[in-house]
C-alpha cells in the first residue's frame, strides 16, 4: 500500500505540470503555446488591423495579434525584411519597382480621406478646390468668408511626407500650394481625430471609415459637390481614396499565413465592412 502511494505522488506531480501549463493567460485551457503575430506600419492602416485582429482572436483564441507602436512604413519593411516584424502596413500600392523577391503586397482595402469640420462650424457642408486651397493657405482665415460663423479658421494638418498630405496635395491642393504658418501641424491619425473633436472652428482630414463606424461628432464635408460616402468610393467619384494594404515574407511562418488568409477572404472583408471599409476585389 505504502509503495502505491509512493508511485502515486510523483505522477500527480506530473499531471499537476502538465495541467497548468495546458492554462493560458487569461484561464482558459490550451492544448499548445500561445503564438505571436507583431505588426507595426503606417497609422492610418490600424483601424482596419484592429478589426481584423480582434475578429481573427476571437476564432483563434491561441494566436495574440500585437498591433506595435506606428512608424513610418520603410521602416515596417525593413522590420519585415529583417524579421523583426511579421506583418508591415502601407497605405499605398507596391509599384512594380518597390516589389522584391523576399516580400508579397496584399491589398485588403479602400478608405476614404475624409475632410471635416467640428461640429462648432455651422452652415458649411461642402467646400471647393479653391476654397480648401484658401483654407489651407491662409488666404481665407474665418469661416464667415464662406458663409459660416465668424470665427478664426483652425487647420490641424499632417508632415508632407505623410500620405493624408500626399492625396490632399495630389487632388486638391496641388504640388505648389504654400500653407500657411498658422496650421497646426500633428504627428499620426489617431492625434488629428482626437485633435478636431476637442478643437471648436478646427478643420483637417482623416479617416471616412472611422468616422462613419465610431459616429465621431464632426461635419463630414463635401468636396466639389461630392459626398464622401461608401457608394462614392465604390464608383470611383470620390477622389481621395487610399489603399490599406500589409506586406509579409514570400515565404512566413504559419500563423502569419494563416493570419493573412483571413484578411483576404470573405470572412475577412464581411468584417471590414461592419467597420465601413470598402473591401478590396480581384475586378478592381
Amino acid at each position: 500500500m505504502k509503495k502505491n502511494k509512493l508511485f502515486l505522488i510523483p505522477l500527480i506531480a506530473m499531471l499537476l505540470v502538465i495541467f497548468s501549463c495546458a492554462i493560458n493567460t487569461n484561464g482558459n485551457i490550451s492544448n499548445q503555446a500561445q503564438q505571436e503575430i507583431k505588426i507595426s506600419g503606417y497609422s492610418s492602416v490600424y483601424p482596419a488591423l484592429k478589426v481584423l485582429a480582434d475578429a481573427y482572436e476571437v476564432k483563434n483564441p491561441n494566436t495574440k495579434v500585437s498591433i506595435l507602436t506606428p512608424t513610418k512604413s520603410e521602416v515596417s519593411i525593413a522590420g519585415v525584411k529583417d524579421g523583426l516584424l511579421d506583418i508591415g502596413t502601407l497605405s499605398w500600392e507596391f509599384k512594380p519597382e518597390e516589389k522584391e523577391d523576399k516580400l508579397e503586397y496584399y491589398l485588403l482595402a479602400k478608405d476614404a480621406l475624409l475632410v471635416a469640420t467640428h461640429p462648432s462650424v455651422t452652415n458649411i457642408m461642402n467646400v471647393t478646390t479653391e476654397q480648401l486651397k484658401g483654407i489651407y493657405s491662409g488666404k481665407i482665415e474665418n469661416w464667415k468668408d464662406l458663409g459660416g460663423s465668424d470665427a478664426k479658421i483652425v487647420v490641424l494638418d499632417r508632415a508632407e511626407n505623410e500620405h493624408a498630405k500626399y492625396l490632399l496635395r495630389k487632388y486638391y491642393l496641388g504640388q505648389d500650394l504654400k500653407i500657411s504658418s498658422e496650421v497646426v501641424v500633428l504627428r499620426n491619425e489617431s492625434e488629428v481625430i482626437a485633435a478636431i473633436q476637442n478643437t471648436p472652428y478646427s478643420i483637417s482630414a482623416f479617416s471616412l471609415a472611422y468616422a462613419i463606424s465610431n459616429n465621431l461628432p464632426v461635419n463630414r464635408l463635401s468636396l466639389n459637390g461630392v459626398e464622401p460616402s461608401i457608394e462614392n468610393i465604390k464608383n470611383n467619384k470620390y477622389q481621395m481614396v487610399r489603399p490599406i494594404g500589409i506586406t509579409i515574407k514570400k515565404s512566413p511562418t504559419k500563423p502569419v499565413q494563416k493570419f493573412v488568409n483571413f484578411a483576404m477572404s470573405q470572412a475577412g472583408k464581411e468584417e471590414l465592412a461592419k467597420y465601413s471599409f470598402v473591401a478590396y476585389t480581384k475586378n478592381e
